[in-house]
């Protein structure tokens, strides 16, 4: 159970090195959900970069990304379903630390995965960082910009959507 919701829209600069800073708020979820061990004494950030039509990397605590492999390992065994969730999910993941000051680098396969090539980081690209209650989902921002533009324009309130869905369960 997620202790806190990921909420906001953040966007951070990624330097030359790949490194950008987790938002704060992003943090403290991080943080609270993964204490410190003597084996990881920092929290970490659970990174999927799987799935072929995604144009996003999705970010797990470690209890969110726990949370995960167990619905996973509840799939039945051997199942083509099975096998594409850990594949997609599981497989094309990397677990990151965060550093003491915040940040963490972007892995070359997460990077690609967010459309960022050496050329993009020498001249500084940018990140979204996007909540989504249990996890938040990294793009690059043009991406992220782009995909959302105009995703409020089909004149349905998002309360109303809430409410269906409750009604529904």
């Amino acid at each position: 159970m997620v202790s806190e919701a990921f909420r906001g829209e953040f966007y951070q600069k990624v330097d030359s090195k790949a490194r950008v800073s987790i938002p704060a708020a992003f943090r403290r979820i991080l943080d609270a959900e993964d204490p410190a061990s003597e084996d990881f004494p920092r929290p970490r950030v659970y990174m999927v970069y799987g799935g072929k039509s995604r144009n996003f990397v999705e970010c797990y605590s470690k209890a969110g990304a726990d949370a995960l492999a167990a619905k996973i390992e509840a799939m039945e065994l051997g199942s083509p379903e099975r096998d594409r969730a850990e594949r997609d999910l599981i497989s094309r993941s990397v677990m990151v630390e965060i550093e003491p000051d915040g940040r963490i680098v972007l892995p070359l396969k997460v990077r690609a995965k967010m459309g960022f090539g050496p050329e993009d980081l020498a001249s500084g690209g940018e990140a979204a960082f996007a909540g989504y209650t249990n996890r938040f989902k990294l793009y690059r921002r043009e991406t992220y910009d782009a995909e959302f533009a105009d995703d409020d324009d089909d004149g349905v309130d998002p309360l109303a959507l809430v409410g269906r869905a409750a009604r529904a369960g």
